[in-house]
């Protein structure tokens, strides 16, 4: 049977403001990405977004971001390599210290800090050589066919390569900016059928017509937009008709 990993970015509420349907979302994925402080979460939201993860039996990973509260780590911040190695090794190890085992099962890095380093071998490395420093056997989710994919295999880090459920994808492999108009997909149903199509064609269209190619480890939907829980819906109930089942990597 065709297994695939299915994650969402969550853990992203922030003393009184709420964000997501995390205890929703989490029964229906195999991995979660949890934010460790800087972009989002804070100690009692991480506490009790990895409670919940681990007692779904869901794969608990670190999100770590730039130190962007109010940006909601979206905003590329020029930091030197070792800053990022710095950055990336104290969140991880925070999230990791609300593990009953004191360990993680993956690492994805978040916002700007993750579509900086698919591009920019350098900041890929410092993120990868963070990762390493807390724990060399940690899975690292890198954008398909990214820097950050090269960065950890560089390093001799386990990679597993990421596409986008609702993100709109550029001719070079990137996603399209938020910035821009159509980056991120809200319809559940068109959602589906074309993850659907990424997994069995190993491909997406990008929204200036050209076929990209991917490799589809892992698939993510974004734990803050408005539909994620039908969406999520949507896809696992997708993914069950063609036969694919969920499975932490």
């Amino acid at each position: 049977m065709t297994t695939i990993d299915l994650n969402s970015d969550l853990g992203e509420s922030y003393g009184r403001y709420h964000l997501g349907n995390d205890d929703q979302v989490i029964p229906l994925i195999s991995s979660a990405n949890i934010a460790c402080g800087f972009h989002a979460g804070d100690p009692d939201v991480m506490y009790q977004t990895v409670s919940m993860a681990e007692k779904a039996g869901v794969g608990v990973g670190a999100h770590p971001g730039f130190p962007d509260l109010d940006g909601f780590g979206r905003r590329k911040m020029d930091l030197s390599p070792d800053a990022v190695t710095h950055m990336v090794t104290y969140q991880i190890a925070a999230l990791a210290g609300f593990t009953k085992t004191h360990r993680l099962h993956h690492v994805k890095a978040h916002g700007a800090l993750y579509n900086a380093a698919g591009k920019d071998l350098t900041l890929a490395t410092a993120i990868c050589k963070g990762i390493k420093a807390e724990d060399p056997h940690l899975l690292v989710y890198a954008l398909s066919n990214s820097a950050l994919v090269t960065a950890a295999n560089n390093l001799g880090l386990p990679v597993a390569q990421e596409v986008f459920a609702d993100r709109n994808y550029q001719a070079d492999g990137s996603l399209v900016p938020r910035s821009q108009p159509n980056a991120v997909l809200h319809d559940p149903d068109a959602i589906a059928k074309r993850t659907i199509s990424m997994i069995k064609t190993q491909s997406v269209v990008a929204v200036t017509g050209e076929t990209v190619p991917i490799k589809v480890d892992s698939i993510c939907v974004h734990g803050d937009n408005g539909a994620a829980l039908e969406i999520v819906k949507h896809l696992t109930q997708a993914l069950k008709q063609e036969g694919i089942a969920i499975k932490t990597r």
